[in-house]
């Protein structure tokens, strides 16, 4: 049996009747949006999707390139890399950073009175311009032979991201600018020999993000997990296409 797959879970599920808050994260948003039956079937019945391997060599870029800025952070002076891309910020210091950063146990919350969802979301950085405005950070990192960007159709999941968080630091009182940076690392292959090494090309992307799509989303997602009926399959899902497909087989 797999130790990554628990199969039906019977805590922490959206009861219709429960008074207290129900908290999603950034990503069962993200899941929603992608395939409203899986969303309820993972939140309303406890049947959530097999998850995937963990992307041990992304965790370590992301564990290192925070150490990193958190030196500027301490020193409260600009990183080379921002420097270098013309931003005028500084890595942004809090005393609740490092709860933000924390996805599984923390994340930054915020309780959306009209549906009682407390939804949340573990945010990379964040930068402060000499205004007060901040600048949403999260880092990506890759490896492929042409330069990054996140012009694919399939990294609109990135844009929402960004624009997820944006709106929870708003909501939490912070001057947030629309202006948010992606640091994208990518490893390169073009080398002679590895050497234990592994170098990357390192490309700040900056996101005009719009959250005004958010509103609507969250009570889209409140009507389906107060609904008793469960969402078709969705079109474009392959969990939904396999279960699908396992069903017209079994009829057989």
């Amino acid at each position: 049996m797999s130790k990554y797959y628990i199969g039906r879970k019977t805590k922490n599920l959206f009861d219709p009747q429960s008074k207290a808050p129900f908290k999603l994260s950034r990503s069962k948003i993200e899941l929603f949006i992608n395939c409203p039956r899986c969303f309820y079937l993972d939140r309303r019945l406890g049947v959530g999707q097999p998850p995937g391997y963990p992307f041990s060599l992304n965790s370590a870029v992301d564990k290192l390139l925070k150490k990193e800025f958190d030196i500027y952070r301490n020193k409260q002076v600009s990183h080379p890399l921002m420097e270098a891309n013309g931003i005028k910020a500084i890595p942004f210091k809090h005393e609740k950073l490092n709860l933000w950063r924390d996805a599984l146990h923390g994340g930054i919350e915020y309780l959306h009175a009209p549906t009682n969802l407390l939804l949340s979301g573990g945010v990379d950085d964040i930068w402060v311009a000499p205004d007060g405005r901040l600048f949403i950070v999260d880092y990506k990192s890759t490896s492929k032979e042409e330069e990054v960007n996140i012009d694919a159709d399939w990294q609109i999941s990135y844009k929402r991201q960004m624009e997820i968080y944006q709106w929870l630091f708003r909501r939490n009182g912070f001057n947030v600018s629309p202006t948010g940076y992606f640091v994208y690392c990518n490893g390169l292959t073009n080398r002679d020999t590895f050497g234990a090494k592994l170098d990357f090309d390192i490309k700040i992307i900056p996101y005009e993000g719009d959250d005004s799509w958010l509103e609507a989303k969250i009570l889209q997602m409140h009507k389906c997990l107060m609904s008793p009926e469960i969402p078709d399959h969705g079109a474009d899902c392959d969990f939904c296409t396999y279960h699908k497909a396992l069903k017209e087989v079994g009829s057989k």
